[in-house]
């Protein structure tokens, strides 16, 4: 497997963040949702980030650590970017939920759980970050990433309100494989 790290994207990079938010098939996992967001396009899942909100996108996602953190993926052989991560407090819950997106060239290509260990790493190691929780709808049938998180130590917490409900904690993360 190539070697990946993770890249903190300056602002004239987010480029590739438009590039696959306004991707169909990278954003396909999105669509159907109801947002309330006017770039959103439920038919295809994409959202609409023109250059001039970017600059309060940045704002807001990069330099936050340990409440957010947003990552691209990077792959060590080329520099090329193949998706991105992010983490963020969520107070309420007392957790920090995440999310990755594979760009949709690089899918099915073995780049998802070691970008996620990567995430999960930089969380634990890093920010001190206690636990990270992630769901996912279970009428959708997300098996692909159901298991790209088992793999990656999440435990399965059980489905509430539809969604299966996963989460990893920094004591297991530590434990894992002993």
């Amino acid at each position: 497997m190539e070697q990946l790290e993770l890249y903190i994207p300056k602002l004239e990079d987010l480029w590739f963040f438009q590039k696959m938010t306004s991707d169909p098939e990278t954003m396909a996992y999105n669509a159907g949702w109801d947002v309330d967001y006017d770039g959103y396009h439920r038919d295809t899942g994409c959202v609409d980030y023109p250059d001039e909100v970017l600059p309060s996108c940045y704002e807001t996602m990069v330099g936050h650590e340990p409440e957010r953190f947003y990552a691209y993926i990077k792959r060590s052989s080329d520099g090329a970017w193949i998706g991105d991560v992010n983490f963020h407090y969520t107070p309420e819950k007392d957790w920090w939920d995440m999310g990755i997106v594979i760009y949709a060239p690089f899918r099915g290509k073995g780049y998802a759980v070691p970008a996620l260990k990567l995430m999960l790493d930089h969380a634990f190691r890093i920010c001190g970050v206690t636990r990270i929780h992630n769901d996912f709808e279970v009428a959708r049938n997300e098996i692909a990433a159901w298991e790209t998180h088992r793999k990656a130590g999440f435990q399965e917490l059980g489905e509430e309100d539809g969604f299966l409900q996963m989460m990893i904690t920094r004591e297991a993360y530590f434990n894992r494989g002993k």
